[in-house]
């Protein structure tokens, strides 16, 4: 058994992880915990999700790991590509990539350089959560019935990309950005896991590399531990 500390972006990502994700990792015996990134704190409060600053998610991890208790345990990251904060390590050089997996990985190079952890997975979604939504569009049928109309668009958004982490980030045209063009009500937080859920884990590995590379590296560990 493993312990495998995931620091999400926001409570969709922390829901995703804990019903999604855990449930097709645990049983190669690989026990998940997930928490949102601190963002501050005051005398009386914690303050936890989204993510303006990168010493926000490098303070987090740096604490749990200092803190945690646990035999060996490993640690990992679920945040968007979207919007990453101006002094992300590598950010600048990075974004002079032009192909979005060589940014993303440029961009995971240098966090896991920063971190500087061996038991340490960085990884950064791309371009954001709803990327993997479009793995499927079909599926959002589970939380939008009889919204054929919608969903052929979103069928049709998804047809013009090799793969659902291809869509890209511009301000317009982001993954979420496009779903609520198309479904105004969506709300990630209440929609998201429940159409992800939906899809299911063999459907976004097989249409998303690199979030299927990130699950590879897990098992990877999982089954070198004795």
């Amino acid at each position: 058994m493993i312990w495998l500390h995931i620091v999400v972006e926001g409570q969709t990502e922390e829901t995703f992880v804990n019903k999604v994700l855990a449930p097709e990792i645990e049983p190669l015996g690989v026990a998940v915990e997930a928490r949102l990134v601190e963002t501050g704190r005051n005398e009386t409060q914690i303050f936890r999700g989204g993510l303006s600053r990168y010493r926000q998610v490098k303070d987090d991890l740096t604490s749990w790991m200092n803190e945690d208790r646990h035999p060996e345990p490993w640690f990992t990251t679920m945040i968007d590509l979207y919007r990453i904060p101006s002094d992300f390590p590598g950010r600048d050089k990075c974004a002079q990539l032009g192909d979005p997996v060589k940014r993303v990985e440029c961009l995971e190079d240098a966090f896991a350089l920063d971190i500087a952890r061996p038991r340490f997975i960085p990884y950064i979604q791309l371009h954001e959560f709803e990327a993997l939504l479009f793995a499927e569009p079909r599926k959002f049928e589970i939380a939008f019935p009889g919204r054929t109309s919608e969903i052929d668009t979103l069928v049709s958004i998804r047809s013009e990309f090799s793969n659902p982490e291809q869509i890209d980030d511009g301000p317009d045209k982001a993954p979420s950005k496009r779903i609520l063009q198309v479904l105004r009500d969506y709300r990630k937080s209440l929609a998201g896991p429940v159409i992800s859920a939906q899809i299911g884990m063999a459907t976004l590995r097989r249409e998303c590399s690199h979030f299927d590379g990130w699950i590879k590296r897990i098992e990877q560990i999982a089954a070198s531990i004795p």
